[in-house]
């Protein structure tokens, strides 16, 4: 790989770093929560719940998410109808569980989740998918405008899409004891 490349794939990934790094605080522990659950890392439910409710709403989440590897299997490589109903279906009932935790506040975060969750090859599908779950009757109608407000015309009408698999998936961070570090 040549120097130019590298420096791409680092300005890349920092970018991305940017990008999780300007969603409010509740975004950034669901997102990193989501990961978690999604690709099977460490143990979610000791390491996210606070409560019962929160408790309760992992388990869901985990439910819900069960379904990945089915949805990462059938992901569409072109437009064909055949091919859209066992993706889409239920690509878009995870949408919806996922905004109705609230957490998800715009379609930004939203592509920054299910990129990591299925992969770059899900991204053609994202924009439909998020309308689809935004439009729900779940949703406050407040927060339905929210959402729908919040995909851009360029993310909704893009002529193409990147390959480019994302570089930086989010993690929990222990926080130091600044007083326990040596001088």
């Amino acid at each position: 790989m040549s120097a130019r490349a590298k420096y791409a794939d680092g300005a890349l990934t920092l970018s991305e770093i940017r990008e999780f790094a300007a969603f409010n605080s509740g975004t950034q522990r669901y997102i990193r929560r989501s990961l978690d659950i999604g690709l099977g890392r460490g143990d979610p439910l000791g390491m996210w719940s606070r409560d019962v409710v929160e408790s309760a709403s992992i388990r869901a989440q985990s439910r819900v998410y069960s379904r990945l590897d089915n949805i990462r299997a059938v992901v569409p490589d072109d437009s064909g109808l055949d091919r859209i109903e066992p993706f889409m279906a239920p690509l878009v009932t995870m949408t919806a569980f996922d905004l109705g935790q609230g957490r998800l506040d715009s379609f930004g975060a939203y592509r920054f989740l299910y990129e990591r969750l299925i992969g770059a090859s899900a991204r053609p599908w994202l924009p439909g998918a998020f309308c689809a779950a935004a439009s729900m009757p779940h949703l406050h109608p407040e927060l339905r405008r929210t959402l729908l407000q919040s995909i851009s015309e360029a993310a909704a009408t893009a002529p193409g899409w990147s390959n480019r698999e994302p570089g930086f998936y989010p993690e929990w961070v222990d926080k130091v004891d600044v007083t326990a570090l040596p001088n």
